[in-house]
């Protein structure tokens, strides 16, 4: 039997690789993007109550109600948007879902979808697997801002989509309002749509406002916003985000939803509709995580490498240009089986493996398990 591969250039994920080899080599991973240490305790208990509360049946296809509703205060809080709960949320088993999903919603073979590198690393076998076209932007070195100009030149009659993700996964980069002003005038009076990955939504730091397509009618018209409960908090092996979308788009959305996940894992979403009615959580986020980050920061100064600033997400990247001409994936490589720490290299995020010597750490750790980390790094 032959099975003529939809994906047939792509391998096991950088990050279940480099995760492997910290276990193999009993490193520290500060690769994969996951807390090592505990979720809410009140979360926890709420899960265990919906369980033997008898929550353990299907909810509704689009979601439990409740959360939806939930959301929608949320949004509405946050953002000021007043969105339908029953026609424009969708709850998914993860953001990277939601993606997927978004994307299978709106192509056809030989769309154009326009994907800025680094990128998160699903975001192209997506593109593939549905039989469109990724035209792959570079971000610019070293500050991974958007080259909007490139943007426009790239913009053909078969451009279906452009995906953006804010705060951004794997740099740390984040949209300003002179962003979306581009964006805005680059998709006035197209039929082209918006795949926004917001999964960091609430990881923002040092005071910048998430500029999220929530915010912004004209875009939210035509586009899909994904969102992901594992990391605001702290609980990535759940698998629950969600999808917002205009009524008409999310009818499209949950054709696909319908057939291939049906339903959400029940007792998680009571208890994420109750504990969604504390804001509390979700807006502290940021500063605590950027607790983490200037900590980790400091630490690193010890270090021969540089620091490339992040103002989101669980990620910083550094250079080692000033100390090593190896390849990136070599010195990742290296340090995880001789220092026992294990980072991901830049240029997995590439698909023609860009190399500029830098690699990303994570830093959504404890404070121990940083310490750990760079003391390790400096033997």
């Amino acid at each position: 039997m032959i099975i003529h591969s939809k994906l047939p250039d792509v391998g096991t994920t950088i990050f279940t690789v480099m995760s492997q080899m910290a276990v193999e080599y009993n490193a520290i991973n500060l690769g994969q993007g996951f807390p090592d240490f505990m979720m809410s305790e009140e979360l926890i208990a709420l899960v265990n109550k919906a369980m033997t509360d008898g929550g353990n049946q299907y909810v509704h296809m689009n979601g439990l109600p409740l959360l939806r509703e939930r959301i929608a205060e949320k949004v509405e809080q946050l953002y000021h948007n007043p969105i339908h709960a029953n026609d424009c949320i969708t709850v998914t088993p993860g953001g990277t879902y939601a993606i997927y999903t978004s994307l299978t919603s709106i192509l056809q073979a030989g769309d154009e979808v326009i994907v800025f590198e680094p990128a998160y690393d699903s975001y192209i076998p997506n593109i593939e697997v549905n039989g469109a076209i990724a035209v792959r932007i570079s971000l610019q070195f070293p500050s991974y801002n958007i080259p909007w100009h490139r943007v426009k030149a790239s913009i053909t009659a078969k451009t279906k989509a452009i995906i953006i993700n804010s705060p951004h996964n794997p740099t740390g980069a984040v949209l300003h309002e002179s962003d979306i002003v581009a964006l805005r005038e680059i998709v006035a009076g197209t039929n082209i749509f918006i795949i926004s990955d917001e999964v960091y939504e609430h990881l923002i730091f040092d005071g910048i406002a998430h500029q999220s397509i929530l915010r912004y009618p004209d875009l939210m018209e035509r586009s899909f916003v994904c969102f992901s409960f594992g990391k605001t908090y702290h609980c990535t092996g759940w698998k629950i985000g969600y999808c917002v979308a205009p009524a008409p788009l999310m009818k499209e959305f949950r054709k696909v939803h319908q057939f291939n996940c049906f339903s959400c894992h029940s007792p998680v979403q009571y208890a994420l509709a109750t504990y969604l009615q504390q804001p509390t959580p979700y807006l502290s986020l940021g500063g605590f995580m950027q607790q983490k980050r200037d900590y980790f920061r400091s630490l690193m100064q010890q270090t021969p490498f540089t620091l490339i600033p992040s103002h989101g997400s669980y990620f910083e990247c550094y250079s080692y240009a000033g100390f090593s001409d190896e390849p990136d994936k070599a010195l990742a490589t290296r340090l995880t089986k001789e220092k026992g720490v294990a980072t991901i290299p830049m240029s997995s995020f590439y698909k023609e493996g860009t190399d500029n010597k830098v690699l990303r750490f994570c830093f959504a750790k404890q404070a121990t398990t940083l310490e750990k980390a760079v003391e390790r790094l400096l033997q």
